[in-house]
């Protein structure tokens, strides 16, 4: 990526895609002429981490199916997101699984019946730990973005815990927000 800044916005990454359509992240990329993949490190129940069993409404140490993955723009990492989804919704799922989801995790989501209807994001800069570090190729004085995104369904039961950590220099973080 070099120097140049990568723009993203949140709503293609909130909404289902039809079966056969690429994931988000490769559409946006190859919509800007670059190459977006993935590589998915993690993917599993554990036990919720204390903020996470919080933003998803659990007991602090109930098990939750997280996906580990990072993200990269022409080969060069650019964020690492790990993904929280309540057990009740995703034990036994593709998204307890390392393989591609065709359409992506949303769209599995949609077809278990978990659509949805409320985002709330909170971004941060901070400095990245050792393991941020290495994983994003930064130096040690170079700041992240940490964006953490719950998402709500039309009952205001949280489905699905975003932790994103990107380097701060290469991120632009772009909101629309329709109001009434």
């Amino acid at each position: 990526m070099g120097t140049s800044e990568w723009v993203s916005t949140s709503m293609p990454y909130l909404t289902p895609r039809e079966t056969g359509q690429s994931d988000a992240w490769g559409a946006e990329t190859a919509a800007r002429g670059r190459r977006g993949s993935q590589r998915i490190v993690h993917a599993g129940e554990i036990a919720a981490p204390p903020e996470i069993a919080e933003l998803l409404g659990i007991g602090e140490g109930e098990n939750v199916v997280v996906r580990r993955r990072v993200m990269f723009v022409d080969d060069v990492p650019c964020e690492l997101t790990d993904t929280y989804y309540p057990a009740h919704i995703a034990q036994g799922t593709r998204l307890a699984g390392t393989a591609r989801i065709p359409g992506g995790a949303i769209s599995l989501l949609a077809d278990l019946g978990h659509v949805g209807a409320r985002v709330k994001e909170d971004v941060i800069a901070r400095m990245p730990s050792q393991e941020e570090r290495d994983a994003l190729r930064t130096g040690a004085d170079e700041p992240v973005l940490r964006l953490t995104r719950v998402t709500l369904d039309a009952r205001d039961q949280p489905i699905q815990v975003d932790r994103m950590a990107m380097p701060g220099h290469l991120q632009r973080l772009r909101y629309e927000i329709k109001i009434g």
